[in-house]
């Protein structure tokens, strides 16, 4: 039963961190970016911070270390990636599941950032190769014409790699920290912080709240993004990745524009292009050669562990 629990929480984080990129789509037609992206940490944040009360003895961080680890998770994880993700999307040509498909090369990023941080990591020639690999699936994804590097969609697309980059960073520069800061009050004064970060930027931009149209659409989209895929989301997270540590969690990053095109396609009448599809099939290989020993270890842990149910 637990195994099918798993697989359906699997599944279930997928379909919504998917479907959130269609969300993130639909609401920008009512927000201004980088607000739409600091209203809805505002919201996950707060809710966030409420769970950890409950789940954890340890609400308000304490010393260098765990207040460091909060600074890179709102910097990095929430407010960098939020803020280029979003204002990548406002692209009219940038369906969900090419955002999607973009953001899933974080894992492939976040190996060769932990070279270059962490010095116990080795990135073999196979690795180097996965790496390249990852890379050119942007940039098929992006279909970039040398002649014309700052057309709009390539921009856009560029901007969505840079979010994923800065998520990258930020996942090994948090193991490098290694404090003790549990996840949950790690991540909702990460939230928070991030808001604070992206509302200042958002001002920075002009950006009005007089521009925000306030609809049944609208507030459906947001709430779906703070509720559903930023704090129910993160929640079935941390649970997935205690049961099946970070190789596997991975994976949801690769099942995820699946469900993107899927909500794009369904939603807002979004028709994915060969482009996409050949940016994911490039990253997807990136990522296998990158974790090809560790894929290998847990399909033979897994195989083990069916035959001695059999026995």
């Amino acid at each position: 039963m637990t195994r099918y629990r798993t697989f359906g929480l699997f599944v279930l984080l997928a379909a919504v961190w998917g479907s959130a990129f269609m969300a993130i789509k639909a609401g920008l037609e009512f927000f201004p970016p980088v607000l739409f992206a600091a209203i809805r940490y505002d919201i996950a944040g707060v809710v966030m911070l409420a769970y950890a009360a409950y789940a954890t003895d340890s609400l308000v961080p304490r010393g260098r270390a765990q207040w460091t680890d909060v600074a890179i998770g709102a910097v990095l994880l929430i407010a960098a990636y939020h803020a280029l993700l979003f204002v990548g999307q406002t692209d009219p040509t940038v369906t969900s599941a090419a955002a999607a498909v973009v953001v899933s090369l974080s894992p492939v990023l976040t190996t060769g950032f932990a070279r270059a941080f962490l010095p116990s990591e080795r990135l073999t020639a196979l690795g180097v190769v996965g790496m390249v690999l990852g890379l050119v699936g942007v940039a098929v994804l992006s279909e970039l014409d040398p002649g014309n590097l700052l057309a709009g969609s390539t921009v856009a697309k560029l901007l969505i790699f840079g979010a994923a980059a800065a998520f990258a960073l930020g996942s090994v520069l948090s193991r490098r920290v290694d404090s003790d800061l549990p996840i949950a009050t790690m991540e909702a004064w990460a939230m928070l912080g991030g808001a604070v970060i992206m509302h200042g930027i958002s001002l920075a931009l002009g950006e009005s709240v007089g521009r925000v149209v306030l609809t049944g659409e609208a507030i459906a989209a947001l709430a779906y993004l703070s509720l559903a895929a930023s704090a129910a989301g993160f929640l079935v997270y941390f649970e997935l990745l205690e049961r099946l540590g970070p190789i596997e969690i991975n994976l949801v990053s690769y099942v995820a524009p699946v469900f993107a095109a899927l909500a794009g396609w369904a939603f807002l009448a979004e028709v994915p292009t060969v482009a996409t599809a050949g940016g994911f099939v490039l990253i997807l290989a990136g990522f296998v050669l990158l974790k090809r020993r560790a894929i290998r270890a847990e399909v033979s842990a897994l195989t083990d562990g069916r035959m001695r149910t059999a026995d």
